[in-house]
């Protein structure tokens, strides 16, 4: 799907033969803000930085030659590509352990275009970011390789692989088979637990920035797992409401006041969700242009069908054929909704969210067809937001 807009990266990568230059000169910086905290007696020290959290946890993380990789690819066969975009191609791997010794692991290797450094500025993001986190919804981070040498720049990760491929596959993609109603929400419950771990588990805030459907992988159990963190950012802190940036991302996404004003913050986060728990309520994209133009872009179209209408069931994805909780998906519509708010404070935190998805799950436990209105729909799930 088209980006609306990239950073410019001005700096210039060096030149040398040695993997990951930038990542060690970057931990050598201090945090101003900590040092001058720690010198005033009586204060309390700043968030450490995630460059700073990241040089705690770096020795966690492999480094791999590039013919490691090489070898784990069979040459980067296109036989084993299993995703591309443009930062570069996915490719399924087989490594072995440090020491050579036990079974080989299969592995997920993306490999970053040789030109471009707007992807190696998300390549070194990734690597510090998910070299820091560690929850059983956000992927794991297994290593890297970076090379800058005579044959060009070299950036590559490796991350567990996740055999069931993404949300994104399984909701739009009429090949594989369909996704069922209770099992869409248990997969947004996962990643809206990955979310609340990035938002408030960590000592510093991260705003994920790139929450859509084909950043959340499925393993053989479809546990999710959110992927691509090459967008991420800290969060404000002190009594700032939002971090200034150019917007970047995936149309159709982003929240209003990202794109119109460069305003981020967590509820950007919520914004995008909003907009995931529409596709997975309807199994269409947030935007397809090859719709009737009143249909392209999902928001507005969904519009016509509010969840209170005799017309909703119409946007109900019909893959589903009516083995649904039409409860449930009334209220989910609703939420979806309160998260779509056009003002950032009005919507709910990513608890909420939490909260909601749970009862959606409770709702859809009882008999399933789309003509099954429960009493407890009557109770709406969706919060009031102080």
């Amino acid at each position: 799907m088209k980006c609306f807009l990239y950073f410019k990266d001005k700096s210039k990568a060096k030149r040398g033969s040695n993997s990951a230059p930038e990542l060690q000169n970057q931990n050598k910086h201090k945090n101003p803000a900590l040092d001058r905290a720690t010198k005033s007696s009586g204060s309390l020290p700043s968030p450490r930085s995630i460059p700073e959290l990241y040089k705690e946890k770096e020795h966690n993380l492999r480094v791999f030659t590039f013919q490691e990789l090489r070898d784990a690819t069979n040459g980067f066969s296109r036989l084993l590509k299993i995703g591309e975009g443009g930062f570069g191609s996915v490719y399924k791997g087989t490594i072995r352990p440090p020491n050579g010794r036990g079974n080989p692991t299969l592995v997920a290797i993306k490999k970053l275009n040789k030109n471009g450094l707007q992807g190696h500025k998300e390549w070194l993001a990734e690597v510090q970011f998910l070299g820091v986190v560690d929850h059983p919804n956000l992927v794991k981070l297994l290593g890297y390789c970076s090379i800058d040498g005579e044959r060009g720049i070299q950036r590559l990760l490796v991350y567990e692989f996740m055999p069931n491929r993404s949300l994104e596959d399984h909701l739009f993609n009429r090949v594989l088979p369909t996704l069922p109603w209770k099992r869409r929400l248990q997969i947004l419950l996962g990643v809206a637990l990955g979310l609340a771990y990035l938002h408030g588990g960590l000592e510093v805030q991260v705003i994920y920035r790139d929450f859509k459907t084909s950043n959340v992988l499925l393993d053989e159990n479809f546990h999710p797992k959110l992927s691509d963190f090459g967008l991420a950012r800290e969060g404000p802190t002190g009594d700032r409401t939002h971090v200034s940036t150019a917007p970047v991302g995936t149309y159709g996404y982003a929240a209003p006041e990202y794109v119109e004003l460069g305003r981020l913050s967590v509820q950007s986060d919520i914004w995008s969700f909003g907009v995931v728990l529409y596709e997975i309520l309807t199994g269409r994209r947030a935007l397809e242009r090859n719709r009737p133009i009143a249909e392209q872009k999902l928001l507005l179209w969904v519009k016509q069908y509010p969840a209170d209408s005799n017309r909703f069931s119409m946007i109900i994805d019909p893959r589903l054929r009516n083995q649904y909780s039409l409860g449930a998906a009334r209220e989910i519509a609703k939420f979806a909704d309160s998260c779509l708010n056009k003002n950032p404070k009005d919507r709910p935190e990513i608890s909420q969210v939490i909260q909601s998805l749970k009862q959606a799950i409770e709702y859809s436990d009882e008999p399933t067809t789309s003509r099954n209105m429960t009493s407890k729909s009557s109770q709406s799930m969706v919060p009031k937001v102080k």
